[in-house]
């Protein structure tokens, strides 16, 4: 669904007035529509209702807990890549036994707080990993399940810097090694092997790369059979696209076709961990012109929001459309988006045509994943608000941070 509409020439998400969002919160903010929210989670469950399915929710996408209580009411699971995220679900009121732990660095007192709560599986990506985690489950007298996350050297068609599935990437372990790792770990005494784990990458707008990635999953659980050696779930990662641009990413209903076919007649129950599908489009970032500068080759607005509040056109080149929120008649001008961060990277969106002004409202849409979860304090900014809009209400799920706040860790020596 669009949460976003134009009325009476006002831009608002769901039945608010984004003007009225920024007189009382302030910008730059953030604001995630729940009905789009869940409308997405739903959208996925009833094309995965035909088979036993779990939905874990991609954490580091948005990792808010008001989002993640929203997710844990409607049933979800949750894919956890870090202590700090184990204890936002359990906080957000989430089921530890449907928190599958992926990342390749887990450490000891991660593992510990993880075997602790009683997670569902451990997604292991090394062999090291494999051997920590049996000498930490047997410190502690517990059994730890687990799945390997499997490479199974698979072109995702992604940006190179969110590509998972190849062999030249940190992740998972070499589809070559499988075999021998899985032997290895049965043969634990504290590991409990659950299932088989896959994720090539995110923002995948084709379906051929994730059949092709299961077929190579899915030889390795024929193979693993014949040797004795079960899994009861086959995790296929997420990494479905949204449209940001033009991308042009396949319904929820063709995707799980295409994989519900190939998972015909197997016993297995599925897992599947999607973020920015969740997410990304129910959220916005609202932020106010503060300059118009026109240069000899380039006209700039430069507004309130930057790079540390959205890290995504800086880290990847990405494309976020950016609305007035004002329907205003004239002729357009081009104008490069920038920040007043110190870095000539600090910038939201290239060559633009907007009628503005100075102190006019923008909306940088599709913003709803990877956009609080990896903003900073770069140049002692705070980081910005988050507002949780439900119909015609507002509801504050994150204060804007001061600047008390960003020195409060720090001390000068003797004092």
């Amino acid at each position: 669904m669009n949460p976003f509409q134009y009325r009476n020439g006002i831009l608002h998400l769901e039945e608010v007035s984004l003007e009225s969002a920024a007189a009382e919160f302030g910008t730059p903010c953030y604001l995630y529509s729940k009905a789009a929210l869940v409308s997405s989670f739903r959208s996925c469950t009833e094309a995965f209702s035909s088979r036993d399915h779990l939905v874990c929710y991609a954490v580091k996408a948005n990792s808010n807990i008001a989002i993640l209580n929203l997710f844990a009411k409607l049933g979800s699971g949750f894919d956890i890549v870090s202590l700090g995220e184990l204890e936002r679900v359990l906080k957000a009121g989430g089921d530890p036994s449907k928190i599958v732990f992926s990342g390749v660095g887990k450490r000891e007192d991660e593992m510990i707080a993880a075997l602790e709560a009683g997670i569902l599986c451990f997604n292991i990506e090394s062999e090291s990993e494999l051997e920590r985690l049996e000498k930490v489950a047997g410190t502690m007298g517990k059994i730890a399940k687990i799945s390997f996350r499997v490479n199974p050297d698979v072109d995702a068609k992604t940006h190179p810097y969110i590509s998972t599935g190849l062999k030249e990437n940190k992740f998972g372990i070499p589809y070559y090694d499988a075999m021998r790792l899985y032997t290895k770990a049965s043969k634990m005494e504290h590991v409990s092997i659950a299932g088989i784990d896959c994720h090539i990458g995110s923002q995948l707008t084709e379906i051929p790369p994730f059949v092709e990635a299961l077929e190579k999953i899915l030889f390795l659980v024929d193979e693993l059979a014949r040797e004795g050696i079960p899994v009861s779930h086959i995790d296929v990662g997420g990494g479905l696209g949204i449209r940001y641009r033009d991308e042009n990413p396949p319904e929820i209903t063709d995707y799980a076709k295409a994989l519900l076919e190939k998972l015909e007649g197997r016993p297995q129950k599925l897992l599947l961990e999607p973020g920015r599908f969740l997410v990304g489009n129910a959220g916005l970032l609202l932020t106010r012109i503060e300059y118009l500068k026109h240069g000899e080759q380039k006209n700039f607005a430069i507004v309130d929001c930057a790079m540390n509040d959205l890290m995504r056109p800086s880290l990847y080149d990405a494309y976020h459309e950016i609305a007035t929120i004002r329907e205003e008649n004239g002729e357009p001008v081009v104008f490069e988006i920038v920040g007043p961060v110190c870095e000539t990277g600090d910038f939201l969106g290239h060559e633009r045509k907007l009628v503005a002004r100075e102190g006019d409202l923008l909306a940088i849409l599709s913003a709803g994943a990877y956009g609080m979860s990896m903003s900073s304090n770069y140049n002692s900014r705070p980081r910005a608000p988050e507002i949780l809009v439900d119909g015609n209400k507002c509801h504050l799920v994150r204060e804007r941070e001061n600047l008390s706040q960003l020195m409060a860790l720090e001390k000068i020596p003797g004092k």
